[in-house]
């Protein structure tokens, strides 16, 4: 994606004015991210030369003040320059964070109280059934006569500031973090209020023949799609959401709300059809693939051509990690975190992520650097406490830890790192009460998070409730299909339930599941998580032999033994029948087994270029072949298979045993088989 100098120039205007847009309507965090794409395209040492000498010969008579933004509509243009002293009164209430004092600037208690006296049931419903609307759908309420006179600026930053306000009072008003009465079930009082405002709104300048909002410039659009997603209902935010990046593009904090509504691959690829093509959709479908844990080669590539464009772009850096991360390429991960902490060591945003990653490597004097690093820049960031917690957990100060991650969600409670991270601290501290209720939670604030599904899981399954437990699998499975860990639990906890043959088909997915890191997406998982090569995982093998054998099949049992054993020189699956892992030879195939088979083309993970050496899953497969050579009075074999057991130092009395039957078998020929 190589822009020419035109093109560039245009890029840097569009991101110039996005900072300043977003900056007037108090959109912080979306005025940051434009200014750090901003900052991070390559410029000339002589490029300010001109652009200083166009803005000093331009004429400054009839211009607006430099700390706002002209407008190209003439009405919209009037009414700012009228509203302007009470616009730059609000705003500094706002960035004073006294929002009710902002919202009454324009929008005093007594005007909204109209709306909130409004029947109900004079207002038309707005949503409309799944699967059955259009983008651009418009809510419409019974009179819009009272509404104000108010440019769009002034409006959006009146009733975002009461959306602000409401936030605030919700965080006041909820309890403390897992107390007794937190129930995660207090809600933002203002969004009726602000809702049924935006109505009036926008049934007014609704055009009757074409049904669009005459003059609209996509902020109160973002504005009602992001109370719509308060308010649980999707689908109509996510059509007020795509139309308002229609209308403007480069609100950032619109494409995150997006986001948060995507929960699946296919919900991305539909919704994408109805997209404004820009650089901004770009980066949304690289971002929104990221957060559905997805890592085909196209989003190393489009990421690839966005650093090319943005080359020192935190963000960017940031998607860069997150790639590595999901991949289990942590050796990479920590290294492009590495280098973005080098070029903003100021910068906490998503160090909490790094910290993930140090604490999986067991890299403690880098966590403890970057503990202290972020506790020096700003001790009460959410981002800093979750860091800290993390350095705690992997010195197992577990309630320590516990106590950084409840500060992280005092201070903002819908972080989800810290909600799933204590869960798992819980646990450890074996409060499974507690533990699934920060799950829970977790789940509330992302139901993509597939950490949460998979810790409520291994919750349930320590409680013994194994039905509960693989609910719960199956979903972390259904976020992370090419994650081994996923599947083991699910074909682990079939077994539990005496479902083998279902437990046998888990078990294979997850031996296939480990190929795909090892050789479909280029990762280094294989050395470093794993750290066995391209071997297979000898336990899962063991668990199938030994489910086929409570199946009374003891040749597959066998042949899985067999494959368990050779693990330890690193023989793969390639130099076996591939029907050993073929999924299909279980039961009739269904989609998702025919993708799994496609994917991997029917064998089991590996290079075979490492082994995993002696492990005690081996020992009990040799232990089980050696066994079944003297049922079968294969004498020799056993033999070997015992001798070998003694030298591995692992069951070595039972192997002598079982030597010194052989011996008397082959010494008396005629004595019959046990």
């Amino acid at each position: 994606m190589a822009l020419n100098e035109r093109e560039t120039q245009q890029l840097r205007e569009t991101l110039q004015e996005a900072v300043v847009k977003c900056s007037e309507r108090c959109l912080y965090q979306s005025a940051k991210w434009a200014a750090e794409l901003l900052t991070s395209i390559p410029t000339k040492d002589d490029s300010s030369e001109p652009e200083d000498s166009q803005m000093t010969e331009a004429p400054l008579e009839g211009l607006p003040p430099i700390v706002v933004t002209g407008n190209l509509d003439p009405e919209e243009a009037q009414l700012e320059a009228k509203e302007i002293n009470n616009y730059l009164l609000a705003k500094s209430f706002f960035d004073c964070r006294e929002y009710d004092r902002c919202a009454a600037v324009f929008l005093p208690d007594t005007i909204l109280s109209t709306f909130l006296a409004t029947n109900p049931k004079a207002t038309v419903e707005t949503s409309t059934p799944k699967g059955k609307g259009k983008m651009g759908s418009r809510p419409s309420t019974a009179s819009s006569s009272e509404l104000p006179r108010l440019s769009q600026k002034s409006l959006f930053l009146a009733l975002y500031a009461k959306f602000m306000s409401g936030e605030k009072k919700k965080d006041e008003d909820s309890e403390m973090v897992m107390g007794p009465h937190d129930g995660g079930h207090v809600v933002n009082k203002q969004l009726v209020t602000i809702s049924r405002f935006l109505e009036a709104w926008f049934n007014e300048r609704t055009n009757e023949q074409g049904g669009e909002i005459v003059g609209s410039q996509g902020w109160l659009e973002y504005l009602y799609g992001m109370i719509l997603a308060k308010d649980k209902n999707e689908e109509e935010a996510m059509r007020w959401l795509v139309r308002s990046v229609h209308l403007y593009p480069m609100n950032w904090g619109c494409w995150l709300e997006m986001t948060s509504l995507i929960n699946r691959v296919e919900d991305l690829n539909r919704i994408s059809q109805h997209l404004p093509q820009n650089i901004c959709s770009f980066i949304f479908h690289l971002h929104t693939s990221l957060e559905l844990y997805q890592s085909a080669p196209n989003l190393t590539n489009s990421l690839h051509q966005l650093l090319s464009i943005f080359p020192t772009s935190p963000f960017l850096l940031t998607c860069q990690g997150l790639l590595a991360y999901h991949t289990k390429d942590f050796v990479s991960a920590e290294s492009h975190f590495s280098q973005l902490l080098a070029l903003h060591p100021h910068r906490l945003d998503s160090l909490d992520h790094y910290s993930n990653i140090l604490y999986v490597m067991n890299l403690r004097p880098k966590l403890s650097f970057l503990a202290h690093l972020c506790s020096s820049i700003d001790k009460f960031r959410p981002e800093s406490c979750v860091v800290v917690g993390n350095y705690y957990s992997l010195l197992s100060a577990h309630e320590k830890a516990v106590q950084y991650f409840r500060r992280a969600l005092t201070l903002d409670r819908s972080c989800l790192s810290a909600w799933t991270l204590m869960g798992h601290e819980y646990v450890e501290l074996k409060n499974t009460h507690a533990a699934i209720e920060s799950y829970r939670r977790a789940v509330d604030v992302n139901r993509r998070d597939y950490r949460a599904w998979y810790g409520l899981g291994q919750t349930y399954e320590v409680l013994e409730m194994h039905a509960y437990a693989l609910w719960y699998y199956k979903r972390a499975a259904g976020l992370r299909p090419w994650d081994g860990k996923m599947w083991m639990a699910v074909g682990s906890c079939l077994q539990k339930m005496k479902r083998d043959h279902e437990g046998i088909k888990a078990l294979k997915r997850a031996l296939l599941a480990d190929s795909y890191y090892d050789a479909g997406v280029g990762s280094s998982f294989g050395s470093v998580g794993r750290e066995r090569g391209g071997a297979m995982d000898p336990e899962i093998l063991l668990q199938i032999a030994g489910m086929y054998e409570r199946l009374k099949d003891e040749e597959e049992a066998r042949s899985y033994m067999e494959l368990c054993v050779a693990q330890e020189e690193g023989t793969s699956a390639d130099n076996l029948d591939a029907s050993v892992i073929n999924i299909h030879n279980d039961s009739p195939s269904d989609d998702d087994d025919r993708r799994v088979s496609s994917v991997s083309g029917g064998g089991g993970g590996g290079t075979g270029e490492q082994g995993t050496g002696v492990t005690a899953a081996t020992s009990k497969a040799r232990m089980w072949l050696a066994k079944h050579a003297m049922k079968t009075q294969n004498y020799e074999r056993a033999m070997q298979l015992a001798t070998e057991l003694c030298q591995d130092g692992v069951e070595v009395e039972e192997a002598k045993a079982l030597i010194r039957e052989v011996r008397v078998r082959l010494e008396n020929p005629g004595i019959s088989s046990p």
